[in-house]
């Protein structure tokens, strides 16, 4: 079982990546101050160790949102294409269904791994308006239920300036394909 802390030198590596970044991308976090989300990261060892597995897997993870009612961050995977984390089933009932082929894991599984959530469809078009993602690559995104029970899963992209939304059966995988992470802090 991995270790989920960082050593302090990864710790203020990793702070120092995201406070550039936060700096670098202020429209994505308008009004929000850095130094407060710092001493929550600090406060949270086991969250700053599930950002460093997002930016070791190149998601750039970055602040997107805060609510008040719960004093918590949101961040999200921002880099410009699906994370490099691809190639992965839905979930493990899909994996575990595949006769041949089968990928090295699934993304429900993976994202839990790293003590992460796959966005949901909400969040995926929120991240949206903040730029522009997927242009190339598509992105697993939280199933309904309903879907899923089918044998369905779906998935999010930019394509023609629009954000679409499509289904595939779970199993299936794709080298383009991978998920993009949510955590709160």
């Amino acid at each position: 079982m991995k270790k989920k802390t960082l050593t302090p030198e990864q710790t203020e590596s990793l702070l120092t990546i995201l406070k550039n970044r936060f700096e670098k991308n202020k429209s994505r976090h308008k009004d929000l101050i850095w130094e407060k989300i710092q001493t929550k990261l600090r406060a949270n060892p086991e969250k700053l160790w599930s950002l460093n597995e997002m930016e070791e897997t190149e998601g750039e993870p970055d602040v997107i949102g805060y609510d008040k009612k719960t004093d918590e961050y949101l961040f999200a995977d921002c880099s410009p294409e699906s994370p490099k984390r691809r190639s992965l089933c839905y979930d493990y009932p899909a994996w575990e269904s595949r006769k041949a082929n089968k990928p090295e894991s699934n993304a429900i599984d993976k994202a839990a791994e790293m003590g992460i959530e796959i966005l949901t469809e909400e969040q995926y078009r929120n991240l949206q308006e903040l730029g522009k993602f997927d242009l190339k690559t598509s992105s697993w995104i939280k199933t309904p239920s309903h879907i899923r029970e089918l044998g369905g899963a779906i998935f999010c992209d930019r394509r023609y300036n629009t954000v679409f939304m499509y289904h595939n059966g779970a199993d299936s995988y794709y080298a383009a394909r991978g998920f993009r992470g949510a955590l709160t802090v």
